[in-house]
């Protein structure tokens, strides 16, 4: 009976994600540690993976469409990459398992989804539709932060938040990139985030496998129900008053958040 509720929950975070883009982690590890009392450190480690294989295909389709701006993508990788690694390594010495780890990792976990709660809010208020297409001179220097350092900066951030707690490389993501190009177009902030989340999730999600942070049988019965819910999520977009899931998603994420600061 588990197997299906594991695969129903896979479906509907994919279809959430499908329909709004906010990223499945901040969903799908509360869902985890709070519905079937799976252990954070688990959670965590099983969900870098699922959001790494379900923001693959993203990608694919994003790069066909050449809206993926690559030097963006690069240069928060290389902050959020070693960071990551960094905190990996300060995992493996401490233990995920340990009771303070959990601690920390419920704690940030809960600061994290509150984050994500008010980001997603800002998208709903601020949030205007904007022209994908953008003159190739332009273009160039919409890419260009104003230092070369704060993205590096910004993705070390989001790098060790993301290993930590899974969550972060999604809305908060998409926050900071606005915030260092205001020029670039949303479309192309958004096609940013979520090819740089891949590798994140990934390098991230492999390391917690290494110290033992993965449920595999879990996170295949996931991926089997949300890459249908995804399919569908894409969908079912157009037809969907975006703001007003947008609005209640974030009071779910605000509640999670709240509760998990309190465990």
């Amino acid at each position: 009976m588990h197997e299906f509720a594991f695969i129903f929950a896979g479906f509907a975070v994919g279809l959430v994600v499908g329909l709004t883009g906010v990223g499945g982690g901040s969903l799908m590890t509360p869902i985890l540690i709070f519905v079937f009392g799976i252990k954070p450190h688990l959670a965590i480690g099983t969900d870098l993976l699922f959001a790494a294989f379900t923001k693959m295909g993203g990608t694919v389709s994003l790069a066909r469409a050449r809206i993926v701006d690559w030097r963006i993508v690069g240069q928060m990788a290389a902050g959020s990459l070693p960071a990551s690694l960094a905190t990996l390594y300060m995992l493996h010495l401490v233990g995920p398992a340990n009771p303070a780890t959990q601690t920390v990792m419920t704690t940030t976990l809960g600061l994290a989804l509150l984050l994500t709660a008010g980001a997603t809010l800002y998208k709903v208020l601020r949030g205007k539709a904007v022209p994908l297409a953008i003159a190739p001179e332009l273009l160039s220097q919409a890419t260009r932060p104003q230092h070369w350092a704060l993205p590096v900066l910004f993705g070390a951030v989001i790098g060790t938040l993301v290993t930590i707690t899974s969550v972060g490389a999604g809305a908060i993501g998409v926050i900071v990139l606005m915030l260092l190009y205001p020029a670039l177009p949303l479309p192309r902030i958004v096609a940013a985030d979520i090819a740089h989340a891949v590798p994140l999730t990934l390098v991230a999600g492999l390391g917690h496998a290494s110290i033992g942070s993965v449920d595999w049988p879990l996170l295949l019965k996931l991926l089997a129900g949300s890459l249908p819910g995804i399919w569908l999520g894409t969908q079912l977009m157009r037809k969907t008053p975006d703001r007003v899931i947008r609005s209640l998603l974030s009071a779910l994420l605000a509640y999670a958040g709240v509760k998990l600061i309190s465990i």
